[in-house]
């Protein structure tokens, strides 16, 4: 009798204590940041990415797509048992509910301990000491017309397909093997990005991706940085990057794609750079258009012949990828990020371009330049 009683206090104390920290941490981002994120996180998580990495496919598809056999398989069977036996399978429908409940609250749990604490460590903003703060359409404009400069340049500098679309030469592949180098550089000037972690990976299965809308995502459990390799070549290095940002424990999807401008910007080729600049300029227009349309158009009009195609390339292609999977897809994506703590839901995207303005003001209106670009 004591040993039934004293199961279910086993297993509910670690659990309720573990919970009780998790949503406890956002007072202590200070703490986290020196003691977790650059400590036990750094320590734990890059060797095991390492270890991870040698394989030569990305074990978080095959993982997902098992996880996806077992839920078919497991609701198959439900229905079956519920028209053979269905007084039975009501009756203990209430004891399997709580197991599940139980194995989602673990499951969270460990999300959280591997990474997803690192939503509360300090932000990049703090990190890197940028000047975020409210900003004029002016300033607006001004970044948005210094990163259309910087892209008609960059342009100039990629290979074109027979289409006059950006592509990569070398293949997808060489890409992915290239992609540390710009975190190298930016480790020089923010260590925290530094570290070496396994490479970033394409998926098999990408096309089917592009119905839900997703580009990439990191898997916590298997640390590695998953690519969607479908997509138009010209924002695949940036879209790594920004997974990559993910590997290294910056989680806010904000800082994760001001991440990927910055390593893409300091990379030492200029694919790496115009897709960096691209992402930047797509965010910052977006922002424009918001806030005032007129010179939106302005701007919009100073984009060199190539700029343009690889625009419309990126519009069609996600055209093509419209549908309720895609709606379901950005529902299921913004109420994640309202969960961990990124209350702006999808907007929170939109707040990148508030790292650049900070960035732009330091530099007086060059962004990039104190990076030596």
């Amino acid at each position: 009798m004591k040993m039934k009683l004293l199961i279910p206090f086993v297993f509910y104390l670690p659990l309720v204590s573990g919970l009780f920290f998790l949503f406890s941490t956002a007072k202590f981002a200070g703490f986290l940041e020196s003691v977790y994120s650059t400590g036990i996180y750094y320590r734990t998580i890059r060797p095991y990415s390492l270890l991870t990495g040698k394989l030569p496919f990305s074990l978080a598809e095959i993982l997902v797509i098992c996880l996806a056999v077992l839920l078919v398989y497991a609701l198959v069977g439900a229905v079956v048992a519920l028209v053979r036996k269905p007084g039975v399978f009501l009756k203990g429908l209430p004891a399997k509910g709580l197991k599940l409940a139980h194995l989602l609250v673990a499951v969270y749990l460990l999300f959280n301990l591997v990474w997803g604490i690192n939503y509360n460590r300090l932000t990049f903003a703090e990190i890197s000491g940028l000047p975020v703060e409210p900003a004029s359409v002016h300033e607006l404009a001004g970044l948005a017309r210094q990163l259309t400069f910087m892209a008609n340049n960059l342009r100039s500098m990629v290979s074109e397909d027979e289409r006059g679309i950006t592509t990569l030469p070398a293949g997808v592949r060489d890409m992915l093997g290239r992609a540390h180098l710009g975190f190298e550089e930016a480790a020089r000037i923010y260590p925290q990005l530094g570290g070496r972690y396994g490479y970033p990976k394409g998926v098999m299965l990408s096309r089917y991706w592009s119905y839900a809308g997703i580009t990439g995502f990191y898997f916590p459990f298997t640390a590695e940085a998953n690519v969607n390799v479908d997509i138009p070549h010209f924002m695949l290095p940036s879209v790594t990057a920004h997974e990559m940002a993910h590997q290294r424990g910056f989680a806010r999807e904000d800082e994760a794609n001001y991440i990927a401008y910055l390593t893409c910007l300091l990379h030492p080729d200029p694919d790496f750079k115009y897709s960096g600049v691209m992402l930047a300029l797509m965010y910052t227009m977006e922002q424009l258009h918001r806030y005032h349309s007129e010179t939106w158009r302005e701007v919009r009009n100073e984009f060199s012949a190539g700029v343009r195609r690889d625009l419309g390339e990126w519009r069609e292609y996600w055209e093509r990828y419209q549908g309720t999977l895609n709606r379901v897809s950005a529902n299921i994506n913004n109420v994640y990020l309202k969960a961990n703590r990124q209350q702006d839901g999808v907007y929170s995207y939109g707040r990148m371009v508030d790292l650049l303005l900070a960035e732009f003001r330091m530099d007086q209106g060059v962004p990039g330049a104190h990076q030596g670009w």
